[in-house]
C-alpha cells in the first residue's frame, strides 16, 4: 500500500509572532502579511492531489487553511488536538518579560525539560508530544495512501519533525519552523518518515519565531 503523505503547514504570521509573545491556546488571528501568506500557500498547494484538509480550531490556523480547502473544494475539518502547546501563564507574555520576571520557569522551558508542566494549566513537553503523535497518527490512518493537508502551529511542527526523524524531545532544535511553510511527512502504516521540510518557495520572505511560541 502506498504511504500517506501529510503536508503539515504552519499558520501565517501574527502580530504576536513579531514580538515573540507566547500564543499557545490564545486565539490570535493573522495579520495582513499572514493573510497574504495563507493566500499564497493555497495557490502553491492547488496542484497537489490533496483529498482532505485539517486545521487546528484556533483562528490563525483556520484562516491559513481556508484558501487550501477552497482551492480543492473540500470542507475544512477542525481538530482541537492540532492546537499549539498550552503555555499556561506564559501566554500573552514575551520572551523578555518571562526571562526577567519568571527566570526559573523560563529557563526550564528554554532547555526543553520534558516533564516540566507549565504553570497555570500548561502542558509538559512530553504530554504535548504525545497529543501531537496521537492526532497525526489518527489522521494518517483515516486517509490511507493519499495526501492530506494539516494546518497547525510551530510547536506541532517541531513535534512532527521529531516524530519523523527520531530526534529526542530534549535535543536542541536545528530545524526551521517557518510561518506558512510546507513540511511533508509520510506514514507507512507503522512509522512516520521525513519527506521534505521548511519549503517557503511560495513566499517572498520567510518569517520564523526565535522559538516556537504559537
Amino acid at each position: 500500500m502506498a504511504a500517506t503523505e501529510l503536508i503539515v503547514v504552519r499558520h501565517g504570521v501574527t502580530a504576536w509572532n513579531r514580538v515573540r509573545r507566547f500564543q499557545g491556546h490564545t486565539d490570535i488571528g493573522l495579520d495582513d502579511e499572514g493573510r497574504e501568506q495563507a493566500r499564497r500557500a493555497g495557490i502553491r498547494l492547488r496542484e497537489l492531489p490533496i483529498t482532505a484538509v485539517y486545521a487546528s480550531d484556533l483562528a490563525r490556523a483556520m484562516e491559513t487553511a481556508a484558501p487550501i480547502a477552497q482551492a480543492h473544494g473540500l470542507p475544512l475539518r477542525l481538530e482541537p488536538e492540532l492546537r499549539e502547546r498550552h503555555y499556561g501563564f506564559f501566554e500573552g507574555r514575551t520572551h523578555d518579560e518571562l526571562s526577567r520576571d519568571h527566570g526559573e520557569s523560563f529557563e526550564r522551558w528554554r532547555v526543553r525539560e520534558p516533564d516540566f508542566a507549565l504553570p497555570e494549566g500548561g502542558e509538559s513537553l512530553r504530554a504535548f508530544h504525545a497529543r501531537v503523535t496521537r492526532v497525526l497518527t489518527r489522521i494518517a490512518q483515516a486517509h490511507p495512501g493519499v495526501t492530506v493537508a494539516v494546518v497547525t502551529h510551530g510547536g506541532v511542527l517541531d513535534c512532527a519533525y521529531r516524530l519523523a526523524t527520531g530526534l529526542a524531545l530534549e535535543a536542541p532544535r536545528r530545524h526551521h519552523l517557518l510561518n506558512a511553510s510546507l513540511n511533508a511527512i509520510a506514514w507507512d502504516g507503522a512509522h512516520f518518515t521525513l519527506r521534505g521540510w521548511g519549503d517557503v518557495a511560495h513566499l517572498d520572505a520567510a518569517t520564523e519565531d526565535v522559538a516556537p511560541v504559537g
